[in-house]
């Protein structure tokens, strides 16, 4: 019981301190690395699972951080705190919506916001990275790092979909790793 109060505390808390999506996953990172209920690995393996999944990526990668941490109840709970922010947040803004719609200083503060979840974001990129182009000893896995380089040139130059992108990965890292264990 302890285990799903405390994950239900950690969405809460990544729901009210980002803005959704991509801006969840350093959240969703540092708490789950930091309680010990996942590894980097792991949370990269739930990222790419997320991104692949249809729904909303926070609340994808909410459900199987959940899922992962205290099975299904932990996903339940999970995307209950995620959740119970936006809920609060969205009834009170509803109220006042016609107030700050015109607001000055809600677009000076979102000046400040919008380049700091874009930090985030190139930090856990970072570290995502590490996970997945280079060893523990820190050494390049020049495969996945090709891939990731075309799957960035399909994505940015030739605005290939995201389902695609993905499926495209999938088939070339059975085709290279079932290389790879066969030599």
């Amino acid at each position: 019981m302890m285990l799903l109060l405390e994950l239900f505390w950690s969405f809460v808390k990544i729901g009210f301190t980002s803005f959704g999506g991509l801006s969840m996953i350093p959240l969703i990172s540092s708490e789950m690395i930091s309680h010990g209920w996942m590894t980097a690995s792991e949370v990269s393996d739930i990222v790419a699972i997320a991104e692949m999944t249809p729904g909303p990526l926070g609340l994808n990668c909410a459900t199987f951080a959940g899922m992962r941490a205290a099975g299904l109840a932990g996903a339940f709970v999970a995307n209950m705190g995620a959740l119970a922010p936006t809920f609060t947040l969205c009834a009170v803004a509803a109220v006042f919506f016609e107030h700050f719609r015109n607001s000055k200083r809600l677009m000076q503060i979102m000046i400040g916001v919008r380049p700091a979840c874009v930090g985030m974001v190139a930090g856990v990129v970072i570290e995502l990275a590490m996970v997945n182009y280079a060893d523990l000893a820190g050494n390049v896995h020049v495969p996945s790092l090709v891939l990731g380089l075309v799957n960035l040139l399909l994505l940015v130059k030739f605005k290939v979909s995201i389902p695609k992108v993905l499926l495209f990965s999938a088939v070339v890292g059975i085709i290279l790793f079932g290389v790879m264990e066969l030599g």
